[in-house]
């Protein structure tokens, strides 16, 4: 974690409401997660880490020096369902006996982990297919997906939250919202009378929530349909933007203070990279793999769902504005031009 993370001072806030960040660490390049333990009645863990011994380890640390054990948990509330989240909610469950706390949509998702990352998978190959992706690449991709499936796990969720709903404690109510982008789950938890909002993935201060194309929780929108996730996360940014915040606790680095101001930048940003994809399609269509590669070069192949997902986000933007148009030239890849 950098020196601020580590400067208990970021964290007053949060210290002085009870709310503990401890940070577990997962073997991605995004670093360490934050979970938060919650010392009020029920005593909660928000988020778990990744399904490893090595988290697990570090989290029972963490715990104790708080003056916990993994079995005085109560409650476990998952914010949405990416692995470094959930993965280690069914042992620590498991040991605890904890109510297991998570939107109503993600619950079967969660419990039926291992059938619907499958699915996860049939669903991105056939859009890394859709959008001009090599075979050879698309295999690499699928297997290292498969290999990444064991630091998630399923779990039970035994109490089902609604969007508009509410998490009861002894001491506060936390307003639940459901604000997909980032994931199909993503599910922030609001305290309106501290002014503090756990916010999972949902905005992180020091980089931009990736709104990567998922299969719907629902099942709807596959290829060659797509979810619109970009557009969908910027609806989501906004109408957090419209929120009266002190301070978010995000699910990677240190608390953000000021959402407005990093809302804006974000959609700016996203604003500027939709007209630079405009400008490369003014000459001739293109798939979403070739701009990818146009504006990556060899990241497009090592990072491809995740560039694929960023340009294709973009290409939403421009063709809802009427700025690009879809040409379906061969009736199996997608290409697009400005218009």
């Amino acid at each position: 974690m950098s020196q601020d993370a580590q400067d208990p001072a970021v964290w007053r806030a949060a210290e002085e409401a009870g709310i503990h960040v401890m940070a577990i660490p997962t073997p991605f390049a995004v670093g360490r997660v934050n979970t938060y333990l919650i010392e009020d009645d029920p005593l909660t863990l928000v988020d778990s880490g990744p399904n490893s011994g090595k988290a697990l380890d570090e989290l029972e640390r963490a715990l104790a020096d708080r003056g916990h054990r993994v079995e005085d948990l109560e409650r476990i509330v998952v914010t949405h369902q990416h692995i470094d989240h959930e993965g280690l909610v069914s042992i620590l469950a498991r040991r605890s006996g904890a109510e297991v706390c998570a939107l109503d949509l993600l619950a079967p998702w969660l419990s039926g982990y291992a059938a619907e990352t499958i699915a996860d998978d049939a669903f991105a190959q056939a859009l890394m297919r859709r959008h001009g992706l090599p075979s050879d690449v698309i295999t690499a991709l699928s297997g290292v997906s498969q290999a990444f499936r064991g630091w998630g796990a399923a779990c039970e969720v035994t109490t089902l939250l609604t969007d508009g709903g509410e998490l009861p404690f002894a001491d506060r109510t936390l307003a639940v919202h459901h604000r997909p982008g980032h994931s199909p789950s993503d599910t922030i938890f609001h305290d309106p009378q501290r002014g503090i909002l756990l916010g999972g993935d949902h905005l992180i201060g020091h980089i931009s929530s990736n709104p990567l194309i998922s299969r719907p929780l629902d099942g709807t929108g596959l290829p060659p349909d797509r979810p619109r996730a970009l557009m969908t996360y910027l609806a989501s940014m906004r109408r957090t933007q419209a929120m009266e915040l002190d301070v978010i606790l995000p699910g990677h680095g240190v608390p953000v203070t000021d959402h407005r101001a990093l809302i804006d930048d974000r959609i700016r940003l996203h604003d500027r990279r939709a007209t630079k994809i405009a400008a490369l399609i003014a000459g001739q269509p293109l798939s979403a793999y070739e701009i990818a590669q146009s504006m990556w070069g060899n990241v497009a192949v090592t990072q491809a769902f995740l560039t694929l997902s960023e340009v294709l986000g973009h290409i939403d933007l421009l063709l809802a504005d009427g700025r690009a148009v879809e040409v379906d030239a061969d009736g199996e890849v997608a290409r697009f031009r400005a218009t």
